[in-house]
């Protein structure tokens, strides 16, 4: 690491980073209470879910290259101040267009910090220092999915769907205030800029990377994520509200049991990677999802908080391996290929709650959540598999 100066800037962008997530797993718990007050179905009121994914993904083609440009950190700043707005905009939405339009927006300013702060890392911490480093700072990420879920439980069912976004936009300026003040400090290491961001030497950067095979197996890996576990996860709070009729806050709870998975990931990951190595997290965190997903389709209530639990330390386990790979996938333009990790993260996020809402919607809960879960055994498996074979130059 470049020195323990960067240790304060990095807490401020994991707090950041609370923020982006808090915002994007708010929408899971609120799902049945817009559906209830706009009057729709439970797939057409996920499309504040959707909405954020594809509007998230899709401006990563922006955000990548501009940071590596201008600078990560302060990209992150200006889009976290921004969002103080879009998120807080959702807030006066009296429509599912207006809310789902709102929420386009949120994405679309929000993108930017995660990845971005993931590539600032990249840059400033060893390889071999990179994937404990990273699981320290999903810290601030998975307590993002723990308030997250919790708020939009707890506080939804106190301040109603709209307050919850007031207050979201509200954490928002207040962390990209702090963000500004760290900029300004002198404690933000100089930044590793790139020179060209014309469409020419943009498209040219994008093939480089794709060129580069491993590079395609991490974002097809990514994107298969993405699609099976948020396909399922996005429902899984409209699944207990109407199988056990738990009202908001409880659910919200118990959603929050994911990012206490998370946190239970980021305490040990020092230890799991020693005991397991790379291709045991994949293979381990594809299976404990499985596992969890049946659990969750098949069980009792009492069942349903240590099998979110193990949802949130499964994915953890395989989705930070591919993290880690992420960042080194082209050191040259490391934001660029950082946020086309987080783009088809998102893309296959917003495909797969479309089309787990459909079917959801077609032929119920329990049949989806164990298909999803048979699904992330394979591809756990098959990651592990393609890490043993990697080629030691890919």
């Amino acid at each position: 690491m470049s020195g323990p100066s960067i240790v304060r800037p990095m807490v401020v962008l994991s707090a950041a980073a609370f923020a982006s997530i808090a915002t994007m797993r708010v929408a899971d718990p609120l799902i049945p209470q817009i559906a209830q007050e706009l009057h729709v179905s439970f797939g057409d009121a996920s499309v504040i879910t959707t909405a954020f994914a594809i509007s998230y993904g899709l401006c990563q083609l922006v955000w990548g290259a501009l940071g590596d440009r201008f600078g990560k950190y302060r990209l992150v700043a200006l889009m976290t101040l921004l969002s103080a707005a879009t998120v807080a905009l959702a807030g006066f939405a009296n429509s599912l267009v207006a809310l789902g339009a709102a929420r386009l927006l949120a994405g679309a300013t929000a993108a930017a910090i995660v990845p971005l702060a993931l590539a600032f890392i990249g840059d400033h911490v060893p390889y071999e220092q990179r994937q404990t480093v990273l699981g320290r700072f999903l810290t601030g990420t998975i307590l993002g999915i723990i308030a997250g879920q919790i708020a939009g439980g707890v506080l939804g069912d106190l301040l109603g769907w709209r307050g919850v976004f007031f207050l979201l936009g509200a954490l928002f300026l207040l962390v990209g205030s702090l963000l500004v003040v760290e900029l300004r400090s002198g404690r933000v290491p100089p930044p590793l800029l790139s020179d060209a961001i014309g469409p020419a030497a943009l498209v040219e950067a994008y093939l480089v990377l794709l060129r580069r095979p491993w590079a395609r197996v991490i974002l097809a890996t990514v994107s298969i994520e993405g699609f099976l576990f948020y396909g399922g996860f996005t429902f899984i709070g409209a699944y207990l509200h109407d199988r056990f009729d738990l009202d908001y806050a409880i659910v919200g709870v118990l959603l929050g049991c994911m990012g206490l998975g998370g946190l239970i990931y980021a305490l040990t990951v020092r230890h799991l990677l020693q005991a397991l190595g790379e291709r045991g997290l994949a293979l381990v965190g594809g299976l404990t999802s499985t596992f969890a997903f049946f659990v969750v389709a098949l069980g009792g209530l009492v069942a349903m908080a240590p099998a979110i639990v193990l949802l949130g330390l499964g994915i953890h386990m395989l989705h930070n391996t591919l993290q880690t790979h992420a960042t080194q996938m082209a050191p040259g333009a490391r934001g660029l290929a950082v946020s086309t990790f987080a783009n088809v993260l998102f893309l296959g996020q917003a495909a797969g709650v479309w089309l787990c809402g459909l079917l959801i919607d077609d032929i119920g809960f329990a049949p989806v959540f164990t298909v999803l879960g048979v699904a992330l055994a394979i591809l756990g498996g098959v990651f592990a598999q393609m890490l043993g074979r990697r080629p030691a130059t890919a």
